[in-house]
């Protein structure tokens, strides 16, 4: 089986659909999304309406939620409040409540997905460093588990202690257990603009994760129309 890992899609419906074209070229069967479907990009209805039409598992994001019921969680970035906010008035009655009712963690045969992390996910902690990573773990009891949210690609891996490794291949080991980011489709922020996501091989066991060129300026220029914040448009093309 060959499983398409993506998330942190954040409105940006030509990444999208250049990673979604990318996972059936390789012949992926099974898709699953990470969250933040919303937020920021000037394409949340066609992103989550594309989402939805394809019935794979999805878990909740920090925006999904924000923008569901304009933010509990307290943003006080004013950029990311006004996207938010704009967002919310894209979206109809039932689409907000599909985003509130996704779970915020779901395991998927011998895998798991949480935007943030399995430590207290509703809280959307940062995983940024191998402590981060630690805390994560003592709640993961799949061998693998998927997370987002920080935008940036980055593999962990727990034997005796947990260990990073700066490498978008790994090949699953036994009694091994391993945290993989898959960077972020709209907004990677790693200083690489293009797109990312994850290929899982469970047959192979391998993981894999993927950068791609999409149409940038199509995307910038949606933003620019919708009179969201020129920043966010800006921002894309440094992958910050």
């Amino acid at each position: 089986m060959r499983y398409a890992i993506f998330g942190d899609i954040h409105a940006n419906l030509e990444a999208l659909n250049t990673v979604l074209a990318h996972a059936e070229e390789q012949g992926c069967d099974f898709y699953a999304c990470l969250g933040d479907i919303v937020g920021y990009g000037g394409n949340p209805l066609e992103c989550l309406e594309k989402i939805q039409s394809m019935d794979c598992p999805v878990v909740k994001g920090n925006h999904d939620e924000d923008s569901a019921q304009l933010g509990s969680a307290g943003n006080t970035n004013p950029i990311a409040r006004e996207a938010q906010e704009w967002t919310y008035n894209q979206l109809s009655e039932e689409q907000r409540e599909w985003l509130l009712k996704l779970r915020y963690v779901k395991q998927i045969d011998n895998f798991t997905i949480v935007h943030s992390s399995l430590d207290q996910p509703q809280q959307w902690h940062y995983i940024t460093n191998k402590f981060d990573a630690t805390a994560c773990m003592a709640y993961q009891f799949t061998q693998l588990c998927f997370v987002g949210h920080s935008h940036v690609p980055q593999i962990y891996i727990k034997d005796a202690t947990v260990s990073s490794v700066n490498d978008y291949h790994v090949q699953i080991e036994p009694d091994k257990k391993y945290l993989i980011n898959i960077g972020s489709v709209g907004q990677p922020r790693d200083g690489d603009w293009r797109a990312s996501y994850a290929i899982y091989d469970s047959d192979q066991s391998i993981v894999n994760i993927y950068r791609l060129e999409y149409d940038l300026e199509k995307t910038q220029a949606r933003i620019v129309e919708q009179n969201l914040p020129q920043s966010l448009a800006a921002r894309l093309a440094d992958g910050t």
